[in-house]
């Protein structure tokens, strides 16, 4: 018989509306016992993990502060409810890094200076990631296009996308 950490992971009903579950995030098995069914991936991570590099902007899904990506996807997580996740790889900006050696989206975002306020830094730099990965680089329009579900309200958007354009030419 397996133990715990091989069995796969299941949402349990815990009373009206509550749950207990597992998320995989940034590569770790993360508990959450009595959750609301209709909390937020975005609440779970801030509220109940203490993940809080994901910012709470909008809440409409119009702003892109609260991105993350699940399996590979990028998502605005104020949008999609934590139970739902169940199984998924999650990935948010505290895992982008190894260690001390940042990420190369976060280290060009540091070299062309995308950021001012830096409320808006951790979405950008997700949907950035996954703009690489997808692969819609080619020009800096396509590159606008493809991260304009990220609002920065400082303007910083010809150094992010020069942030994007440096890592998608090393990568290519």
């Amino acid at each position: 018989m397996p133990d715990d950490a091989e069995r796969p992971a299941k949402v349990t009903e815990q009373g009206i509306g509550n749950v207990d579950l597992t998320l995989e995030i940034n590569g770790e098995q993360h508990r959450v016992n009595q959750l609301a069914v209709n909390t937020t991936l975005l609440d779970c991570l801030r509220d109940h993990l203490h993940l809080t590099g994901s910012k709470k902007g909008c809440g409409l899904g119009h702003c892109g502060a609260c991105t993350v990506t699940v399996d590979g996807r990028r998502i605005t997580s104020c949008l999609a409810l934590a139970v739902m996740q169940q199984g998924k790889q999650i990935t948010t900006i505290e895992g982008l890094a190894h260690g001390d050696e940042l990420h190369p989206v976060q280290a060009a975002f540091v070299k062309q200076d995308g950021f001012q306020c830096g409320y808006c830094t951790p979405g950008q730099i997700m949907s950035a990631v996954a703009c690489i990965q997808e692969g819609h680089t080619s020009s800096d329009d396509e590159i606008r296009e493809w991260m304009s579900g990220n609002i920065c309200r400082c303007g910083a958007y010809p150094n992010i996308v020069a942030a994007v354009r440096e890592v998608a030419q090393r990568s290519a």
